[in-house]
């Protein structure tokens, strides 16, 4: 199969890291953020990725062309923001038969082959991943039968217009006729599209249980990275402490100061972390933490460095910056606007 990967977002949210890097090649363990989006896959059933993106596309299109994924990738760049459905749209002329459509964000659990089997039980155009939440206002919605077909779709709700608690999860099965009910140029699938297969019968879903995180955000971030130390998804590195932390190599544990303290956190290539705290945090490759220090949801760039004494809260660091000893901070990005 095919796999289109929506990853038209600059992410602006985990700014400044996505300055010069961009989001779906940021590592999450030893794996880049899209190999997770596309592993809801089994890998044997993956032809070729195709990323429908505007942002840094270059970059994306030299690392896997010099990578060992299991997989080709080919880029459908954007010129201009077309939405969620004018960049599926964009890939009319890339894709054919049946091909699975994930959002560039999306870390979870689900295996879409169980979404295949239902798409072709089903006679669908599109068959949706979906999710149980308490509050679904900030997503899309679905009214759903008892032989999984979609009846309604909803997006962003009002408080007073929710009549489900399924949303739409961004993993999707289609076949290729979703184009003709795509119009053409900017728009939005959720909006535009979703709703209409929805009321003529050709939409279906099935909800999924496990984890769902969307990781676009620096909290969801760190959620997406104890996850997926939780259930090893992992090929290289290795867990270490109590609560396990992710270690890219044995030297960065090795050279663990006296006293550290590293838990549910993802410690990259040659880092070095002196008698400090850190607590549901990312270290990428050759960061440093000095001592007396202590992190808690941070985000610390590549070869950046966190001198001695500093308390750090929510904080996203930038590749190669030195945050001085004493800084207390929390919440935002280093350096600060």
């Amino acid at each position: 199969m095919q796999v289109v990967v929506l990853a038209g977002g600059i992410g602006s949210r985990l700014r400044p890291w996505t300055a010069s890097v961009p989001k779906p090649l940021l590592p999450v363990l030893d794996r880049t953020l899209l190999e997770h989006v596309v592993s809801s896959l089994p890998v044997d059933m993956v032809d070729e990725v195709v990323v429908a993106g505007g942002y840094k596309v270059d970059q994306i299109e030299a690392y896997f062309r010099e990578s060992d994924a299991p997989f080709d990738v080919r880029i459908v760049p954007e010129d201009e923001p077309l939405g969620t459905g004018g960049a599926l749209g964009n890939c009319r002329d890339v894709v054919s038969g049946t091909f699975a459509c994930f959002n560039g964000d999306i870390v979870s659990s689900l295996d879409a082959t169980s979404l295949l089997e239902l798409h072709r039980t089903n006679g669908s155009v599109g068959t949706l991943g979906l999710w149980e939440v308490e509050d679904p206002t900030r997503f899309g919605i679905v009214g759903l039968d008892e032989g999984n077909k979609i009846t309604r779709f909803k997006e962003k709700p009002a408080p007073e217009e929710v009549f489900s608690n399924l949303i739409n999860a961004g993993s999707y099965i289609f076949n290729d006729d979703v184009f003709d009910w795509m119009p053409k140029g900017k728009h939005s699938i959720e909006r535009d599209v979703f709703p209409k297969l929805a009321a003529e019968g050709w939409l279906s879903g099935r909800a999924f249980e496990g984890y769902f995180i969307d990781a676009g955000t620096p909290v969801a971030w760190n959620q997406a990275v104890e996850s997926a130390i939780a259930h090893g998804r992992f090929r290289k590195g290795q867990l270490h402490g109590s609560s396990p932390s992710w270690f890219a190599d044995a030297s960065s544990i090795q050279a663990l100061g006296e006293k550290a303290n590293v838990a549910s956190s993802m410690v990259g290539v040659g880092c070095r972390i002196g008698s400090s705290s850190l607590t549901t945090s990312t270290l990428l490759d050759g960061a440093r933490v000095g001592d007396g220090s202590r992190l808690t949801s941070c985000l610390v760039g590549q070869r950046a460095s966190i001198e001695d004494g500093c308390i750090l809260d929510g904080v996203i660091v930038d590749h190669d910056a030195v945050v001085p000893a004493g800084t207390v901070l929390e919440g935002g990005q280093w350096p600060r606007d």
